[in-house]
């Protein structure tokens, strides 16, 4: 049995192959930031391979084995892929020719995890959120955290951020198993479903990787309301949270408002109340990320007012509710969700701000469904999960490199959803989409995309169609 590699943080170069992503980027920049060269390959560049580029991380277009026999760097480097990278790719096979130590992306995340304190958030949803949330206490707090998520944070300008304290924040993917490699100081877990059936066989595997996981942090923050977490996850430190008041958890609340304009709530910590906590990110999901945050926040020491001033100045990461503007008396969400537990939360989050007492009118939601083996696998939930919006719009999937297995299309997709929504259309085409809803938005509308394909590559084309229309519509009005 062949000697696995060790990683070294030398003067050894680090190649990403697929450095774009938004996972593989991150771990890019903080490596860049640390001093170490940093090289990296992509299909086509993107605003992430521009920033690296910036840093002085050599970005080859293309992804080829010339990029490593004409390697600009000595001594040849460490390669890392992430699971997207396929055993026929041409510039990992080359690396496998040239004898270059390969790792995957979760071997660099899980040796930087061991360099510090780290915080790493896990969970079926919530995941960017939380840990986003937990990253920015931490810089008010004047912790100074090395940051690594799965989104783009403005208080940051990125996915990534290179401390001076001792703490590092991660988001910790479960999706290829690679949860089991971390062992971080606090491990936080927001929930457990299944989501990945491609990987999963059964949720009992799901939950198996996460107790994994769980048995490797020194301290665990969990949701009590999941019960997968509530009744099947085990630790002997193990702190919880709750929206539910109630002695058995360590964290929850009380006389809670949801509102349009935010979330407002009494906090209370093992039977005293901390006192009022207000947000601006919408929803019963994201009061629940709040709440892992205060539980970390508490165990680092931070006192609650300072944790209240930070949850209530987060605005949130990009894809998560991200406003992408206002035309034509329509507003624009862009939303990364994509299980039907995600829809369903972030349309309820929505319905706040739409019905005659709000400032929109109606939720028109767009989704593009993502794997194939993901919409087999749930699509009753996801047939179920639009009851939130007034009118759906349902695409083709977007297989994500999954083989298409002939089974399952949008089509099914939309027609299982009409036996519980009324007013839903299918429309295959990101070009069908972009007709259908020049034909339907009117002023009033909140329209989300929803999905972690493309779809949301539309945005800006549907908002020039509605910008158009406005104009049209102000011309004739003069004309009158």
């Amino acid at each position: 049995m062949a000697k696995r590699p060790v990683m070294e943080f030398s003067e050894r170069p680090f190649h990403f192959i697929g450095i774009g992503g938004i996972g593989m980027s991150a771990l890019a920049y903080i490596l860049a930031k640390q001093g170490f060269k940093v090289s990296g390959s992509d299909l086509h560049p993107n605003r992430l391979t521009e920033q690296l580029a910036e840093l002085g991380v050599q970005i080859f277009i293309g992804q080829s084995a010339a990029n490593l026999e004409s390697y600009p760097f000595t001594p040849l480097p460490q390669v890392i892929c992430s699971t997207a990278i396929r055993s026929d790719n041409p510039e990992y096979q080359a690396a496998q020719e040239l004898g270059c130590p390969i790792f995957h992306r979760s071997d660099v995340l899980a040796a930087l995890m061991h360099r510090s304190q780290s915080i790493a958030v896990a969970g079926t949803h919530g995941k960017t959120t939380t840990s986003s949330m937990i990253a920015y206490l931490l810089l008010q707090a004047g912790l100074d955290p090395t940051i690594i998520v799965g989104g783009e944070v403005a208080a940051w300008q990125g996915n990534a951020r290179v401390g001076q304290g001792p703490y590092l924040v991660a988001e910790a993917d479960e999706s290829d198993g690679s949860l089991r490699k971390f062992h971080p100081h606090i491990g936080v877990i927001t929930n457990i479903e299944l989501d990945h059936p491609d990987h999963y066989h059964s949720l009992e595997e799901v939950v198996a990787t996460f107790q994994q996981f769980a048995n490797q942090a020194e301290i665990v923050i969990g949701c009590a309301d999941c019960p997968n977490i509530r009744d099947r996850l085990h630790h002997p430190r193990l702190l919880t949270y709750s929206l539910q008041r109630q002695a058995a958890v360590d964290y929850c609340v009380d006389h809670i408002q949801y509102t349009f304009e935010g979330t407002t709530a009494r906090v209370w910590e093992r039977g005293t109340s901390l006192g009022i906590l207000q947000l601006n990110v919408l929803g019963a999901h994201n009061l629940q990320n709040a709440l892992a945050v205060i539980a970390v926040g508490r165990y680092l020491g931070i006192d609650f007012a300072t944790i209240a001033a930070a949850l209530l100045e987060f605005r949130g990461a990009r894809r998560r509710f991200e406003e992408r503007g206002q035309v034509n008396g329509i507003r624009f969400i862009d939303d990364y969700a994509h299980h039907p537990s995600e829809i369903r939360a972030t349309l309820e989050a929505a319905r706040l701000q739409a019905g005659t007492q709000a400032p929109w009118q109606r939720i028109v939601a767009v989704f593009q469904p993502h794997r194939y083996s993901r919409t087999q696998t749930f699509l009753d939930a996801f047939a179920r999960c639009f009851t939130a919006a007034d009118h759906v719009i349902l695409t083709d999937i977007y297989g994500a490199g999954e083989p298409n297995p002939g089974t399952i299309s949008g089509a099914d997709v939309a027609t299982y959803t009409r036996q519980y929504h009324p007013s839903v259309d299918y429309c295959p085409t990101l070009e069908a989409v972009q007709n259908r809803l020049a034909q339907l938005l009117q002023p009033g509308d909140l329209v989300i995309f929803l999905g972690a394909g493309n779809l949301n590559q539309l945005i800006p084309s549907v908002m020039a169609d509605q910008a158009q229309l406005s104009v049209s519509s102000l011309t004739e009005a003069i004309a009158l």
